[in-house]
């Protein structure tokens, strides 16, 4: 294996990190209403929202349904959720508008930057690594990235919207690999989401590292880091 040269990062859930979580908040909601949650079911849900939300074919024809209706495509997105948490689909159905109305109306996360990814990056960059953001965002982010203090230590972003390209498409990370002048052997890819970032960043041939702080995954076939203190121990 050729030594890594570059070090690509997913954005959302990753280096940006939001607080509460709307998983939390979502939760907290159900459990008001008097619906028992096991952890089980937690995870199960979890697990539905990072597949949902990795390009898959269920987002795509929803994409295609709702066109520019947004509060539908929210309705119906809490529909799929309520069910992935073990609701039946007539208790999904009645209580899918009321809860995405709650989350549009109220869920207002903080971004969070782990002080432990600022010590990386730094390392990072001084250390020689070519380092680039790949996120399924639509729009470009530079701007979000400034406002963190978090521009300085990457040489290039890339959002899925700008070439038309999501994870875990094998394009977005060829067209990464273009900017980061390095070949797929020598590139590392780390991002929270097991079915976008890892499934797609090995299909392109890169090395997956899966950013796991609550072991959401524990049963990942690749190599997992819960803080990024742990990142250069894979580098050497």
């Amino acid at each position: 294996m050729k030594k890594i040269k570059a070090v690509l990062f997913d954005l959302d859930g990753t280096l940006f990190q939001y607080l509460p979580t709307s998983g939390e908040v979502f939760l907290e909601y159900l459990t008001q209403a008097g619906f028992h949650i096991s952890q089980e079911d937690r995870i199960r849900a979890e697990h539905w929202v990072h597949y949902y939300f990795a390009h898959s074919a269920e987002i795509q024809d929803d994409d295609k349904t709702f066109g520019g209706d947004v509060r539908g495509f929210w309705v119906n997105f809490t529909r799929r959720r309520l069910m992935a948490f073990g609701l039946s689909q007539s208790q999904a159905c009645e209580l899918a508008p009321p809860v995405s109305d709650f989350m549009s109306e109220t869920y207002r996360p903080k971004v969070y930057v782990p002080e432990d990814a600022h010590t990386l990056l730094e390392l990072l960059k001084e250390s020689g690594y070519v380092l680039g953001m790949v996120s399924n965002r639509e729009y470009s982010f530079r701007e979000e990235m400034q406002e963190q203090n978090l521009d300085c230590y990457f040489q290039f972003f890339l959002a899925g919207g700008e070439i038309k390209s999501f994870k875990p498409d094998a394009l977005i990370f060829q067209h990464a690999l273009a900017m980061a002048g390095t070949s797929a052997q020598e590139t590392m890819y780390i991002g929270d989401n097991y079915f976008a970032d890892i499934l797609g960043s090995r299909r392109a041939g890169l090395t997956p590292v899966l950013y796991d702080p609550i072991r959401l995954f524990p049963e990942a076939d690749c190599a997992v880091i819960q803080s990024f203190a742990e990142l250069p121990e894979l580098l050497t």
